[in-house]
């Protein structure tokens, strides 16, 4: 797959991601970067800025372009840890690779143990979403499961309480329970949580809102609920 930024690519090779082509700009003028490439054994080709922008189909490449192994996803059962209190956060059909980008960036910085998403119905692991996530998403587990509200079942056996937003909750998200496994559930961008999906949370949360817009991105609303679980 293509990845590209100066972030995505360094945090890829620190991580050992294989790296199957280096593309650079005849211009590019960072020594540093290129000598971290260096010792880190990857070579480089250098080309015009055009076919860059023709690999990462007009992104902000900042230069560096590279053809890497594709992210990899996780089962469920590989990550549960029984001998710890996990958080997990769990994505409902987003759509924006920015959105997931910028999840994976909060979910890194707050270090929570990974992020369930469901085969279907959610944007996949691009360039863009790397890009948008600085790097961040080297240092994530994502967890792959068929269905979610299957998957919400299974971690109510483990002893998980999961946490849904939603803008009708009346249960400020302050309260959330801190001291317990967890699963916080985050909705679609327009749609927010499925029926279902909502019908497997055992609690239900909002962010208060005091200005005239009713709603926050979901990026913006994630990175709150991670943070809280932090202070």
């Amino acid at each position: 797959m293509i990845i590209y930024g100066k972030n995505v690519i360094r945090e890829a090779v620190l991580n050992k991601r294989p790296i199957y082509t280096m593309y650079v700009d005849e211009k590019f003028q960072d020594i540093k970067f290129l000598e971290f490439l260096t010792n880190n054994n990857i070579s480089y080709k250098k080309v015009n800025k055009g076919e860059l922008n023709n690999l990462t189909q007009n992104g902000v490449h900042n230069g560096v372009v590279a053809d890497a192994k594709a992210y990899q996803y996780v089962d469920l059962n590989e990550v549960l840890d029984r001998s710890k209190r996990q958080v997990f956060l769990m994505l409902d059909e987003i759509q924006d690779p920015q959105n997931l980008g910028a999840i994976l960036r909060s979910v890194e910085a707050t270090a929570i143990d990974g992020v369930i998403v469901s085969k279907k119905h959610q944007v996949p692991l691009t360039g863009i979403v790397a890009k948008t996530s600085s790097g961040a998403i080297e240092h994530v587990k994502m967890i792959l499961v068929g269905n979610l509200y299957q998957a919400m079942l299974e971690l109510k056996e483990e002893g998980f309480t999961i946490v849904g937003t939603a803008g009708e909750a009346t249960e400020s998200y302050k309260n959330m329970p801190k001291d317990v496994p967890l699963v916080i559930v985050m909705g679609n961008e327009g749609e927010g949580l499925r029926t279902l999906v909502k019908k497997g949370c055992d609690l239900l949360v909002s962010i208060p809102m005091k200005g005239k817009v009713n709603s926050l991105n979901v990026s913006v609303a994630c990175a709150l609920m991670l943070y809280e679980l932090i202070n």
